[in-house]
């Protein structure tokens, strides 16, 4: 992977190469400002939801990714995942709710950064340094928290299930996009229900996401 030590065509050091992506465009377009005042991080691309995100690494390839967990299209996590098939690179995750079960999920997507959005653009620009350098920067808070969260005791497929049913869409359809049975779906639904002591899909699926486990 290009790192922060490599030099520019002129022979001098060359700087962090920075994508960002955040839906919100207010924050997007502050990030953008102040971490270009870096004299050391050039950002090279932004995005408003995931599937951008995706695409516009594979066309830059940033040395960091600056995702928003909370993204249309893909979330934050999901578009790490892509990019880090496609791309030699690394990801920082930024969030405004660090739910519990979320860290785990990061961790286990290869993330090297997790910060909460009220960090400060000064310590950010830090994070982004280490996380070029090949280091590792987890939030403290958002560390200790996620010690102490319970494990998920959902199937990838009863996670896969109840993703879905956070929309409007039926089982049907939750059927067709996950290329398997109704009959099937809901059965990894009513496991998921019982499991979490869920009166509906929806409602387990709610428990899921406030536990970070989708």
């Amino acid at each position: 992977m290009r790192g922060a030590a490599e030099t520019d065509e002129a022979g001098g050091p060359r700087g962090i190469r920075l994508l960002i992506a955040d839906d919100e465009h207010l924050i997007r377009g502050a990030l953008v400002a102040l971490l270009n005042l870096e004299p050391d991080i050039e950002v090279v691309a932004s995005a408003d939801n995931g599937a951008t995100a995706v695409e516009q690494a594979i066309a830059t390839t940033p040395d960091v990714c600056l995702l928003d967990l909370e993204m249309p299209e893909a979330d934050g996590l999901e578009a790490a995942a892509r990019i880090l098939a496609e791309v030699p690179t690394r990801v920082v995750i930024v969030t405004r709710h660090a739910r519990p079960g979320v860290l785990r999920r990061a961790l286990a997507s290869k993330v090297s950064g997790f910060v909460p959005k009220s960090t400060a653009a000064e310590d950010l620009a830090h994070v982004i340094r280490d996380v070029a350098a090949g280091r590792r920067y987890i939030d403290p808070e958002i560390a200790a928290t996620a010690l102490t969260a319970e494990r998920c005791p959902l199937t990838d497929r009863e996670l896969d299930a109840l993703r879905h049913s956070r929309s409007t869409m039926s089982v049907q359809q939750i059927a067709d996009r996950l290329h398997l049975a109704q009959g099937t779906v809901r059965n990894y639904l009513s496991s998921a229900m019982t499991k979490l002591d869920a009166a509906s899909r929806h409602e387990a699926a709610e428990t899921a996401w406030q536990q970070g486990w989708i």
